[in-house]
């Protein structure tokens, strides 16, 4: 039986695959996996848009409720790796790409939802069951799905455990995009996402994440004006000008 392996494949343009595999349980995530995956997150300069896929058709069952124990003395839960690891995802400096085919489950469904952009098979299908399972889903995760289909819709996801298949989750903003060539949808996606400036694209990822968390605070406008300087300020921001002005595709360093 194969062990649950995340795959991960640094292609040519800055582009990183990331592929979770775990026959024995349709990828269904664990503490490895998340393991794992928090380690091919770590920033790098090469790494320019990130693609997020599972093995053999189906992109993610769930996660292992076998390892959430019951709440300790203090009457709160353990930390959940799957809270820290999906919050470093939704808030890495490169843009993210969920490639969805098949199922996704629970967590699943909470994996696609941290990426930025969700490009889906026509077989697709999202489900929520923790009303069914008798827990309470994270805060976080929550708030991501509320952010994507909003309120309404997202007590329908999770208080129903209703399922959506790719035509539903297309019309509700879940999917951006559903076609039957995805993967190569989504690798051409990535592709140019790889080459945009990248101080410019992490800035204004980063602001659209503070956004999305309105209002905002004083703290949140400095970094947003901050991060606006430093693209300007930058190497990449002479580059697309120059190129533009030449009429030629710009040379990106990251600098």
């Amino acid at each position: 039986m194969s062990e649950p392996t995340l795959h991960v494949e640094d292609r040519e343009g800055g582009i990183r695959v990331l592929t979770v595999s775990h026959p024995a349980r349709r990828n269904a995530l664990n503490d490895a996996l998340l393991a794992q995956l928090d380690a091919a997150l770590e920033p790098a300069p090469h790494v320019r848009a990130l693609l997020v896929r599972g093995a053999g058709g189906t992109f993610c069952s769930g996660y292992d409720l076998t390892r959430l124990g019951p709440p300790g003395e203090d009457g709160l839960l353990p930390d959940d790796p799957l809270v820290a690891c999906l919050l470093k995802l939704e808030g890495h400096p490169v843009p993210s790409v969920a490639l969805v085919q098949g199922a996704a489950v629970g967590a699943g469904f909470d994996l696609a939802a941290s990426c930025d952009f969700r490009i889906g098979t026509p077989d697709a299908v999202f489900l929520m069951p923790p009303a069914r399972l008798g827990i309470v889903y994270s805060p976080e995760g929550l708030a991501r799905a509320t952010r994507l289909v909003g309120f309404s819709r997202a007590k329908q996801l999770f208080l129903t455990a209703r399922k959506l298949d790719a035509r539903e989750a297309l019309a509700w903003g879940l999917l951006d995009e559903c076609l039957e060539d995805a993967e190569a949808r989504a690798l051409a996606l990535c592709a140019t996402l790889a080459a945009h400036a990248p101080l410019a694209v992490s800035g204004m990822k980063e602001s659209f994440g503070r956004l999305a968390r309105a209002p905002l605070e004083d703290a949140d406008r400095a970094r947003l004006r901050e991060l606006r300087a430093a693209a300007f300020g930058s190497e990449d921001a002479k580059e697309g000008r120059a190129a533009f002005l030449e009429k030629r595709p710009p040379r990106f360093t990251g600098r």
